[in-house]
């Protein structure tokens, strides 16, 4: 069973939480793997890029010269492409919906298996709590420094959530959290730090990640949900 430390905000270990197997070491297709992330990728287009063909663009249609007697090649309007402020020719014109659907069984393996290739590379790790009483950039800071995280680093924490009771009916409900807010302020000027709630975590954040830290809870959340 895989073992993960845990640090405080001085960068020193205090503990260690241990990984069950189910996600430590997880595997999966690796051109499911491709497949998802490719999708992520494709439905983070807009599909909003437009250009003119020569019967939109706002342009004299005035005959460039005579048809005959000047040797040179016929030309029908300035607005043709071959002219300087012509209009396009096969440029691109938005598109309809391009949204590729992921299924949600492949999409918990892909995650699983990503997050169990980092752990198994030892490039994550935990922090005992990200909640601060004020925004402070130098304790984040001096945090890295001290765990020697460099280069790109996602930081996970846990949501919010709410239970409500109607008769034998149990329903958990995610509510706006706020606990992390004083935590973001202090590394958004720090670059390349990225922080996301584990519930809206995706492959590809995890994927470009050189290093996750995340907290306690947050892992019991990626554990009930991925496992």
């Amino acid at each position: 069973m895989a073992t993960l430390k845990k640090y405080n905000f001085e960068g020193k270990e205090i503990g260690q939480v241990e990984i069950e197997d189910a996600l430590a070491k997880a595997e999966a297709n690796s051109q499911m793997v491709k497949d998802y992330i490719i999708a992520i990728r494709e439905n983070a287009r807009q599909w909003s890029a437009n250009t003119k063909t020569r019967a939109e663009v706002n342009h004299t249609t005035k005959k460039p010269h005579p048809q005959k007697g000047g040797g040179r090649s016929r030309q029908g309007m300035l607005s043709a492409p071959q002219y300087k402020g012509g209009g396009r020719v096969f440029g691109p014109k938005p598109k309809f919906d391009q949204h590729v659907r992921i299924n949600k069984k492949e999409r918990k393996a892909a995650i699983r298996f990503l997050i169990g290739e980092k752990i198994r590379d030892n490039k994550i790790r935990l922090i005992e709590t990200t909640e601060m009483e004020s925004p402070q950039t130098k304790t984040v800071a001096d945090f890295l420094k001290a765990c020697s995280l460099n280069g790109r680093v996602l930081f996970l924490g846990e949501g919010n959530y709410a239970q409500f009771t109607e008769g034998d009916h149990t329903q958990t409900v995610s509510v706006q959290c706020d606990k992390h807010d004083n935590f973001v302020l202090s590394m958004r000027n720090i670059p390349k730090k990225e922080f996301s709630l584990a519930k809206n975590i995706n492959g590809y954040d995890i994927m470009v990640a050189h290093e996750i830290v995340l907290t306690e809870p947050a892992l019991n959340e990626l554990k009930q949900w991925l496992c």
